[in-house]
């Protein structure tokens, strides 16, 4: 069961996402919602009919619930944000809408085309029997019924005419394409000519005066602010802090050495080489006695010469993958062979060969070539790692019955951390510049984005307490607290003037270019034909050897009129000239004709459906209420 879950995943998605959580919304939580009080208060309505907060809080844990299975590791608290809580919302506005739009447009889908639909599309194909039905078991798998998923099936299908004879309707002309294809897939050939600020440099005359009046503009503080940051102190309690405070005993030692002694041995392993006169364990006595005839003439030949082992095996063995070899089986360990071979093998010593050995297989004659393992560690020899590892077990043992404890010691004695010193022997740690964010280099619970919110809380600044214990990986748990905070805070001018100089001078120095560049763009205008010497080269959207602000710039001037000159101001890094020469055709790099035509009829498409379902909320009367209007501007807010 489990695995028909893993090999259809991509199926799973489908019907979770465009089946099971719609109709949930849709049925699922309406029944819920009516054994609820408070929750059962409308946060929105269409068409006269409520969406409660029940449902709004369910839709967002669905949603909250599918980010956790696509990204595991994901902080829940980072995804319970007015945006996603807005997203939600809109959702389950969007599914009310569809359905009463579907409704009112009688829109329905017959058992007819449902079984079609069914039995003909691939994506339905694991959820089908042999002879084309639904396969039970698969749909039990996902905690459905037959009946719930028809019905869940013809609900999202019905629904989706909605806005489907719409977008599957819409013709885009071969004008209208070819304009738009145009705009982003035709080349203009051009020449160039860049003026580097740069190359202004030198010319540039920076006066205290202007220094002075550069950092004092409000604009530019921030370039000079140092961040805010704190010296802290802080504790952890993990499994290595406990360690330290975890006794063991000698006898426990021994006794542990003793349970895990396989562990410290070197497992005992043989090199043989074999022939064998295959008989089946099934043949019949007298195939069976002819083989072992056999075997036993191969015997007495070797007894008489062992060195021709290597040469017999080669001729007379029926294992074809050792006979090439001489026999040879290369190194093996218990459990490898069958039970009779086995035996045999580590019942001889190198250089040693046994007598005949019947398996299931036929008969055997083996000769031991080789022997290793066996060794085992004495205890002495694993006594530092092994008290190690028995510490390392009880120290997780412990954190586990301490760590609530720690929560609550931190929290309840939130002045100082010397409490849980103390009492957990832990060690007092501190630093100084921390900042609200991980630094690159940062390690340990100063590269946790969640200790460091917590530490940077503004409860935890302004009163300087503990925080509460925060987890920061497996089997650890942290409180900090700060002793020094430095707000934000404008760097004296003396600490950054040569910053504030270089800032000064590259400004002067594209201003230079600047003015350069434009008078160059007037020349140009007013003598059409002068050509400048950079070479001809053509550009379009997927250039990437220019500036994007050139590239846009040229693609967006008016070719009515050719050469067309335009100036393009590239801020610190100067100004560029450019004259466009020609029109050229559609860049085939970029542009495959069918494909994008595709593409743009089917971005007409969802256009004109997102159109048509801003007009059906407006028609079907979407009213959102205060609730969801404050939950709406903050993500608005968020947004900007």
């Amino acid at each position: 069961m489990f695995d028909f879950v893993r090999t259809h995943t991509r199926l799973f998605q489908f019907v979770l996402v465009l089946l099971i959580f719609p109709s949930f919304v849709f049925f699922g939580i309406q029944g819920y919602s009516r054994f609820t009080g408070g929750e059962n208060t409308a946060v929105a309505k269409v068409a006269g009919r409520s969406i409660t907060q029940a449902e709004w809080d369910n839709a967002h844990r669905n949603q909250i619930e599918r980010y956790r299975r696509q990204m595991p590791g994901v902080d829940v608290k980072l995804l319970d944000t007015p945006e996603l809580r807005q997203q939600a919302l809109e959702g389950l506005v969007r599914d009310h809408v569809l359905r009463a739009a579907a409704d009112k447009l009688n829109l329905t889908t017959t058992t007819d085309r449902l079984l079609r639909l069914f039995k003909t599309d691939p994506q339905f194909a694991p959820l089908r029997d042999p002879d084309g039905w639904i396969n039970k078991d698969a749909l039990s798998a996902m905690g459905m019924t037959s009946e719930m998923f028809v019905e869940r099936l013809r609900q999202d299908l019905s629904v989706r005419q909605v806005l489907q004879g719409i977008a599957g309707t819409v013709f885009a002309t071969n004008a209208v394409t070819g304009a738009a294809l145009d705009a982003f897939f035709q080349q203009r050939e051009l020449q160039l000519q860049r003026f580097d600020a740069k190359d202004y440099a030198a010319k540039v005359n920076v006066t205290d005066a202007d220094i002075e009046k550069y950092y004092k503009d409000p604009a530019n503080a921030e370039q000079f602010k140092a961040p805010e940051q704190a010296s802290i102190e802080y504790v952890v309690l993990d499994v290595d802090a406990l360690k330290k405070s975890v006794s063991v005993s000698e006898e426990d030692l021994r006794k542990y050495y003793t349970e895990n002694e396989k562990r410290y041995s070197t497992p005992e392993e043989r090199r043989a080489s074999h022939i064998l006169v295959k008989a089946d364990k099934g043949a019949p006595a007298a195939e069976r006695a002819k083989a072992k005839a056999k075997a036993e003439a191969l015997l007495a030949e070797l007894k008489k010469n062992p060195a021709a082992f290597a040469e017999l095996a080669r001729k007379n063995s029926d294992d074809p993958g050792s006979a090439e070899r001489g026999g040879d089986l290369d190194f093996f360990g218990r459990g490898a062979m069958v039970k009779p071979f086995e035996d045999a093998a580590f019942s001889l010593k190198p250089g040693q060969m046994s007598g005949i050995v019947e398996s299931d297989f036929g008969y055997h004659i083996i000769q031991v070539t080789a022997a290793r393992g066996g060794e085992k560690r004495s205890f002495e020899a694993v006594r530092p790692e092994l008290e190690d590892e028995v510490r390392r077990q009880l120290a997780q043992k412990k954190f586990a019955e301490v760590a609530v404890d720690f929560t609550n010691l931190v929290y309840e004695q939130a002045d100082s951390l010397k409490p849980a010193v103390d009492k957990f022997k832990l060690e007092l740690r501190s630093a100084k510049n921390v900042k609200r964010t991980p630094a690159p280099d940062a390690t340990g619970p100063l590269a946790s984005a969640k200790f460091l919110d917590a530490l940077f809380a503004s409860d935890a600044i302004r009163n300087k307490r503990n925080t509460d214990a925060v987890e920061t990986g497996p089997n650890q748990l942290v409180s900090g607290r700060i002793v020094q905070y430095a707000p934000a805070h404008l760097l004296p001018l003396a600490e950054v003037k040569e910053q504030v100089r270089a800032k000064v001078v590259a400004l002067q120095a594209a201003a230079l270019a600047r003015k350069d560049g434009e008078a160059r763009v007037a020349e140009l205008k007013k003598a059409p034909q002068t050509t400048l010497s950079g070479e001809a080269q053509a550009v379009s959207r997927v250039t990437k050897d220019i500036a994007r602000p050139v590239v846009d710039a040229v693609l967006r001037a008016d070719t009515s009129s050719l050469p067309a000159v335009v100036g393009v101001d590239l801020g610190e890094q100067g100004y560029a000239v450019a004259r466009i020469n020609k029109v050229l055709g559609r860049d085939p790099v970029a542009a495959d004709a069918t494909r994008a035509q595709a593409q743009y009829a089917q971005a007409w498409g969802d256009a004109e459906a997102q159109a048509y379902y801003a007009a059906l909320k407006s028609r079907f009367r979407v009213e959102l209420k205060e609730r969801a209007l404050s939950i709406e501007n903050a993500a608005s807010s968020a947004a900007k």
